[in-house]
């Protein structure tokens, strides 16, 4: 379900991969059907990605980081909303275990500080 628009003056593209709750298959194919959306696009977008409300194991940030990796060339600016600490120190752990450096994500807890975030340009 992929979400474009004009958002607090900037086009933020939304990954809305939160409420899976623990239906990791319809989460991996909804990645991959976002993929290959953000792939015909051919652009570099500011991605917010929601992961409230879905039950994240380490399955679930390896297939994202997979996911973020095959993208990468299409993102500007990276947000995801709905992690706890531990839960961000592993997604962190594996982005450097696989040596995807470039994949730098800011964090939040509120959505809206996320998209003010991602449309300003510092």
């Amino acid at each position: 379900m992929n979400l474009s628009g004009d958002i607090k003056g900037g086009e933020v593209h939304c990954l809305k991969y939160g409420s899976f709750f623990k239906e990791h298959i319809r989460l991996f194919e909804t990645m991959k059907a976002e993929e290959a959306f953000i792939k015909q696009t051919n652009k570099s977008l500011r991605i917010w990605i929601d992961l409230y409300d879905t039950k994240i194991t380490r399955e679930v940030l390896v297939e994202l980081v997979e996911s973020l990796n095959r993208i990468g060339k299409h993102i500007h600016k990276l947000t995801i909303v709905g992690l706890n600490f531990r839960t961000k120190w592993m997604l962190n752990s594996l982005i450097k275990k696989h040596d995807y450096h470039y994949l730098s994500i800011a964090y939040f807890v509120d959505p809206e500080d996320a998209k003010t975030w991602l449309v300003n340009e510092k």
